[in-house]
């Protein structure tokens, strides 16, 4: 008997844990790739309407000042991964000799070993092979549109019919509904493609804009005055290519050849149509410079809309199987993306529209709908809360915080950064930014480029939001330079970034041009 009554008092303590165990929350990160705040609807986008990321949105919080520390695809995935900057995690750039150590620490591990199931499914676009998923399925590399290659778990290879965004979510809510061990929480990453280079559209999203001319921005003919670095970029949107980036002339590229019959025809019914309207020889280069920008513009926008429905398709599963009120839904891209504005398609630079990224998350049970976030936010944030929702303690190392506190306290944390810190290193290839560092705070942007020649930028938000004046040789901001140079010195002291720490101590003693 008293060992039946052991037994009875054992049953209900694993009840009891079970019970709390299935309280804590799902995580969904839904991460895309090169999504300009500029192309969603939540952040005032005059181009396209984004309903599904809208609703995220209005039912949860939205960051309207998050920044990455490295604006490239794969760095800004692996602080993602690690919640520390890329000298620490190892992925600088986006070179394919750049083999970082997927072993490393990592959110997913911490989550493993607290008993969530685990798994990331697409866009992956780190050159080692994903560790600490329970399931995972990615694109080779950038991975294609059309009939896309997916890597799976044994190293083998398949393609699958079909468009990525379509396929990808399908596969995520395969894994949700079938694939997944139901008696644990999980952590899902979904990775996008879209929008990323070379912005082929959903073949029923082709015709959506039809007759639409989009704005050209202000900034579109930028001379680049002072501004050595931007005058040696490769990156504007007059050169980009007629037949991949453009689709004129484009019946013998790679990605129009892999598609099948019927994509094929909806392909060249929209395109041989509108390119036979196209006569450049009667154009002059600047018509010829904002022609581009309205085909770069419209098949961007139209890989929106197909990111943005499949969105909906997720947060419509979530809702039908009753997981919507304990799953934290969160929306990111890797980095912003130039528009048109200083004439430029890309990222790279530290100027706000790639250095700005979209961040929003929904999580009922502790996010009050159209909640509004204006904090300094870094990408080595998103790990961090990760962990801290899922009631994991976060690591000494990882450099960020959690920005819970941010949406979830009633007072704000009255220490939270007024500054932020940037490093981007990729050079030549590809688009000739030169490498550089910087800081970034409420009003100012210091930017310091080296490598191929050097100069510095002073930029004042406030009075130069476009950031088209360069005010380094302006005496009226010595003291203001003075102040963040020495600012600078100390986010790289605190994020041990020792390579640019030297570079930064050379530098202070150069003249500024």
């Amino acid at each position: 008997m008293k060992n039946l009554f052991y037994l009875f008092l054992l049953s209900l303590c694993f009840v009891s844990f079970t019970k709390k165990q299935t309280k804590r929350p799902n995580i969904i990160v839904i991460f895309s790739d090169d999504h300009a705040l500029q192309a969603i609807s939540a952040y005032g986008s005059p181009h396209v309407k984004t309903p599904n990321i809208d609703r995220i949105a209005r039912e949860g919080v939205i960051f309207r000042n998050t920044f990455c520390t490295n604006s490239i695809c794969g760095p800004s995935r692996a602080v993602l991964l690690t919640g520390k900057y890329n000298h620490l995690n190892g992925q600088y750039d986006n070179r394919t000799e750049t083999k970082i150590n997927t072993g490393q620490p990592m959110f997913p591990k911490y989550l493993q070993e607290n008993g969530y199931a685990t798994s990331w499914i697409g866009k992956w676009h780190i050159n080692n092979n994903p560790q600490y998923f329970d399931y995972w399925k990615v694109l080779p590399g950038q991975g294609q549109y059309y009939n896309p290659d997916f890597i799976n778990m044994d190293n083998s290879r398949t393609r699958t019919e079909g468009y990525a965004t379509n396929i990808i979510t399908d596969e995520a809510i395969q894994w949700l509904d079938k694939g997944r061990d139901k008696s644990k929480p999980f952590s899902l990453v979904i990775g996008h493609k879209a929008p990323h280079r070379e912005w082929q559209p959903d073949a029923q999203d082709l015709h959506a804009f039809d007759g639409k001319q989009f704005d050209v921005p202000k900034t579109f003919f930028d001379d680049y005055k002072d501004r050595k670095a931007a005058q040696h970029q490769q990156m504007e949107i007059k050169d980009l290519r007629w037949d991949w980036d453009l689709k004129v002339g484009a019946s013998d590229v790679g990605y129009v050849k892999r598609m099948n019959k019927t994509q094929r025809k909806a392909w060249d019914d929209y395109y041989e149509t509108e390119n036979a309207k196209l006569d450049t020889t009667k154009m002059t280069a600047k018509e010829i410079a904002l022609w581009k920008y309205q085909r770069y513009m419209h098949d961007y926008m139209a890989c929106i809309l197909s990111l943005d429905r499949n969105i909906g398709r997720v947060l419509d599963y979530l809702d039908k199987t009753g997981l919507a009120e304990n799953t934290i839904v969160i929306y990111a891209s890797d980095q912003g993306f130039y528009l048109g504005e200083h004439g430029w398609y890309d990222k790279r630079f530290m100027y706000e529209e790639s250095l700005r990224m979209p961040f929003i998350m929904r999580y009922p049970k502790m996010v009050k709908p159209n909640t509004v976030v204006d904090n300094m936010v870094v990408n080595i944030d998103f790990a961090p809360t990760i962990l801290h929702a899922a009631g994991v303690p976060i690591p000494n190392d990882m450099q960020g915080k959690s920005v819970l506190p941010l949406v979830s306290s009633k007072k704000k944390p009255k220490d939270w950064r007024k500054s932020m810190y940037y490093h981007y290193y990729e050079y030549p290839d590809a688009h000739r930014v030169m490498p550089h560092f910087g800081i970034r705070t409420e009003r100012y942007k210091l930017i310091y480029y080296y490598g191929n020649g050097t100069s510095w930028e002073l930029i004042d938000l406030k009075n130069d939001p476009d950031e088209v004046k360069n005010e380094i040789n302006n005496p009226n901001y010595k003291a203001v330079i003075a102040k963040l140079k020495k600012e600078l010195k100390t986010l790289m002291i605190q994020y041990k970034d020792n390579e640019a720490l030297e570079l930064l101590e050379k530098a202070m003693k150069t003249p500024q041009l």
